[in-house]
């Protein structure tokens, strides 16, 4: 939508017109100017913007989940946020990270891999300091943790990972696992540098202390289901309670359903000269008797086996044996 200008920009840009200060010529060959986006061949993009797209409606479930458990378990008011779902290189997301950091290494199951679980320090001394009975001030400066507090963050690691299972059920039945927890970035090189990564970005709060929180999800790692990461299929992955009246209701309408049946007569091998000779009245000598069993199919599937004969001057089959051979593939 093109943007509406008030009386005095209108007075002011005639006047620049009239006094030259601005060019016609120029306004024109500005807009006539193609906007060019820099693309790096050596990484290109690996995901699509429906699969951000999506990956964005997971962890949006995802954080409503995790601030209603922070705001039980640390007795505070914490509110999460998505801020961005971005594509990037692993090394630019290492080489942005603080060190120290809070960093979990998670192994992905059933995916082969593992995904990286950032928490700023501002956020993980915050909590730290509440489950310990505090006001879950931040600390001002920066230190490692000791083995108290990174049991307690390894306890809290646990129950997010837990809350991230029911966000991805629509795509895959996820079985995350905390392998450890580093603090150095140096030591969490899960897959090579030039790799491509989805970075999700959450903005956490816990009382007056704000922090982040970087999920960062390797493109090799999610490549099995990528095709999953679809806007479409997450939806058509919701299903509803199927009541007892609509099986009773699918059951009629299957049994009132026709299907083709047809009987097997017997067969025979004749040349492309005999079938183009055929005439009225002449027959045509099947390797079965009437005395023989003849197939009968349900659409292209043998079911059963007959004996011809005639009803009411009207030709007819009597089944005879029913083919169960298959029956133990569709129970």
């Amino acid at each position: 939508m093109s943007e509406v200008l008030s009386q005095s920009e209108i007075d002011a840009l005639l006047n620049a017109l009239n006094t030259g200060e601005l060019d016609v010529k120029g306004i024109k060959d500005e807009k006539e100017e193609k906007k060019i986006k820099n693309y790096d061949f050596k990484i290109p993009n690996k995901f699509a913007k429906d699969q951000l797209r999506t990956l964005q409606m997971i962890h949006e479930n995802f954080s409503r989940l995790l601030q209603t458990y922070l705001s039980g378990f640390l007795r505070a008011l914490v509110q999460v946020e998505v801020e961005s779902v971005d594509q990037l290189t692993y090394y630019e997301f290492s080489n942005s990270m603080p060190n120290p950091s809070t960093l979990g290494i998670v192994d992905f199951l059933p995916l082969k891999g593992s995904v990286l679980i950032e928490i700023s320090q501002s956020i993980s001394f915050s909590m730290i300091e509440r489950v310990l009975g505090g006001t879950g001030d931040a600390f001002e400066r920066t230190r490692g943790f000791t083995e108290i507090e990174l049991t307690l963050i390894e306890k809290v690691f646990g129950q997010i990972l837990n809350y991230l299972k029911d966000p991805w059920k629509n795509v895959i039945d996820l079985k995350p696992k905390l392998i450890n927890i580093e603090t150095n970035t140096q030591f969490a090189q899960i897959i090579s540098p030039n790799e491509t990564i989805a970075l999700i970005t959450l903005s956490l709060s816990i009382g007056a202390t704000e922090g982040m929180m970087h999920i960062c999800i390797p493109h090799l790692v999610i490549e099995p289901i990528i095709s999953k990461l679809s806007t479409k299929f997450w939806f058509s992955g919701i299903s509803k309670d199927i009541t007892e009246g609509s099986i009773k209701h699918i059951e009629k309408r299957i049994e009132t359903t026709l299907l083709p049946i047809s009987v097997i007569l017997g067969n025979c091998n004749l040349t492309v000269k005999d079938i183009i000779n055929l005439q009225k009245g002449d027959v045509v000598h099947l390797n079965k008797s009437i005395n023989n069993q003849m197939k009968i199919l349900v659409g292209n599937k043998l079911k059963f086996y007959g004996t011809p004969g005639v009803i009411k001057n009207k030709l007819a089959v009597k089944v005879t044996k029913v083919e169960k051979k298959g029956d133990e593939l569709n129970e």
